[in-house]
C-alpha cells in the first residue's frame, strides 16, 4: 500500500487485513455479492447531485461520456466508505505485535508456497527492475495475503463516495479520475475495477494515481492488469516502483544488527532488536512510510528466502506480559468459550472483547485488559 503519496489505512491494509477484515463490529452480510451491506449503494441525493457536477469536470480532464456511463452505471454512495474514512484508528503497534503479524509462521509458509510457484515469474522481475524476487513476494503478502485479500469493493463507488464526503474531497477527485482513466485505457472492465475501501487495487494494492505512474504490462497482453488471478503485472509493478523511487540493484535492504556489514543503525523498539539499514530500507518506505512496515518487509522476505527468526528477543509489555505470556492468555480464553479468534499474542479488539467477558463471568470489573493476574486464574 503506497502511502508515500496516501498516508491512510497502515494498520490493516499493509498487513493484508483491511481488504476483507472480520470480527467484532464487522457489518452484517448483504444477502448478495458478499460485500458487508453498507457497502452497497444506497440512495443520496446530494452524491448523485455531485456525481451530475463532476460529470463536466471529469470531461474537460478527457474522460469520454461512454467511459462515464461505464464507469457509473452500477456505481452509488457507500456510507460504509464515510463510516471507515472517519473511524480510523491512530494508533502505533510495537514492532513486535507487528512482526507477530506479518511475520507469522502461516504467512512466512505460505510466502514460501507462493514463492516457488511463481519462482520464475519473480526471477524475471528481478533480472529486469533489480529489486530481489523475495522482497517482491514480502510486498504481496504484506498487502493482499498473496492475492487472497485484494479487495471487492468498486474502486469508482468507492472513490466518489469520499470525494463526495469532502474531507479529503481533493485527494479522492484525483483518485476518481484516475480510476477512470484506467478504464478508459481498457487496462480492466469496469465490472472488475474494485479494491479496498479506500480504492487500493490489486494484488500489491496500488491507488489508482500511483497505478498510473507506475504499473506495468509485464505479461505482454496489452493490458496492466493487477486484479486477475495471475499476479504477474502486480508483481512487476511493484518491482518498478521500487526501481524508479531508489533501489540498488544487490544491496540487502539490511538486518539485524550483526548480521550485515554496514548499513544505519535502527532500533525501533526501546529494549527490542537493533538492526542496520540500508538505503533499499528507505526505497521500502517510499512504498510505505513506516520503519516497522519496511522492517516487515525485510524480515518476511527473508524468511521466505529461508532466513531463521530474529535473534534478539522483546521486553515485556506495559502489563510485564511477554508475547509468550499473551498467546497462552488467549490460548486459556479460547480453551474456556471466550474466544480470542488466535493467539498470536497481540491483544488486539477480539481479544479485549473475550477478556472482558471472562472478567463478568467472574465477578470482577470488565477492562478488556490483560494481565499476570488474570493468566495465574486461568491457569
Amino acid at each position: 500500500m503506497i502511502t508515500s503519496r496516501r498516508n491512510f489505512t497502515l494498520g490493516l491494509a499493509a498487513l493484508g487485513l483491511g481488504a476483507c477484515s472480520t470480527g467484532a463490529g464487522t457489518p452484517s452480510l448483504s444477502s448478495a455479492g458478499g460485500l458487508p451491506a453498507d457497502l452497497r449503494p444506497v440512495p443520496n441525493a446530494g452524491y448523485d447531485a455531485w456525481v451530475r457536477a463532476f460529470r463536466p469536470r471529469a470531461a474537460a480532464q478527457g474522460i469520454t461520456q461512454a467511459t462515464l456511463s461505464a464507469g457509473f452505471s452500477d456505481a452509488g454512495f457507500l456510507p460504509g466508505v464515510v463510516k471507515r474514512d472517519r473511524n480510523q484508528t491512530e494508533f502505533t503497534r510495537s514492532l513486535e505485535d507487528y512482526l507477530a503479524i506479518a511475520a507469522s509462521e502461516e504467512r512466512i509458509s505460505k510466502g514460501r508456497a507462493a514463492f516457488a510457484r511463481y519462482r520464475s515469474t519473480l526471477s524475471a522481475i528481478e533480472a529486469r527492475y533489480g529489486v530481489a524476487a523475495e522482497i517482491v513476494a514480502a510486498i504481496w503478502g504484506l498487502e493482499s495475503y498473496y492475492g487472497e485479500r485484494r479487495g471487492d469493493v468498486p474502486v469508482i463507488s468507492a472513490t466518489s463516495t469520499l470525494a463526495f464526503d469532502g474531507r479529503r474531497g481533493a485527494f479522492f477527485e484525483k483518485q476518481l479520475l484516475a480510476a477512470l482513466k484506467i478504464l478508459q485505457n481498457g487496462d480492466v472492465a469496469a465490472r472488475n475495477l474494485t479494491g479496498s475501501w479506500a480504492g487500493a487495487m490489486g494484488h500489491t494494492q496500488f491507488i489508482p494515481t500511483s497505478y498510473q505512474a507506475f504499473a506495468v504490462d509485464f505479461g505482454g497482453d496489452g493490458r496492466r492488469d493487477i486484479w486477475s488471478e495471475d499476479p504477474t503485472d502486480a508483481l512487476a509493478s511493484t518491482a518498478a516502483y521500487l526501481s524508479r523511487n531508489g533501489w540498488t540493484r544487490g544491496l540487502k535492504w539490511g538486518g539485524e544488527a550483526g548480521t550485515i556489514s554496514g548499513g544505519s543503525p535502527l532500533q525501533p523498539q526501546a529494549g527490542g532488536p537493533r538492526f542496520s539499514v540500508t538505503s533499499n530500507f528507505r526505497a521500502i518506505k517510499r512504498y510505505n512510510n513506516s520503519d516497522n512496515y519496511a522492517i516487515g518487509v525485510g524480515h518476511l522476505a527473508d524468511r521466505i528466502a529461508g532466513g531463521g527468526p530474529l535473534r534478539g528477543g522483546f521486553p515485556p509489555d506495559a502489563n510485564g506480559m511477554t508475547i509468550d505470556d499473551r498467546k497462552a492468555l488467549q490460548q486459556k480464553l479460547t480453551a474456556r468459550g471466550f474466544d480470542t479468534d488466535g493467539a498470536d499474542g497481540v491483544i488486539g479488539p477480539n481479544s479485549r472483547k473475550a477478556i472482558a467477558a471472562y472478567q463478568t463471568s467472574i465477578g470482577v470489573p470488565a477492562t478488556g485488559e490483560p494481565s499476570m493476574e488474570l493468566l495465574a486464574r486461568l491457569r
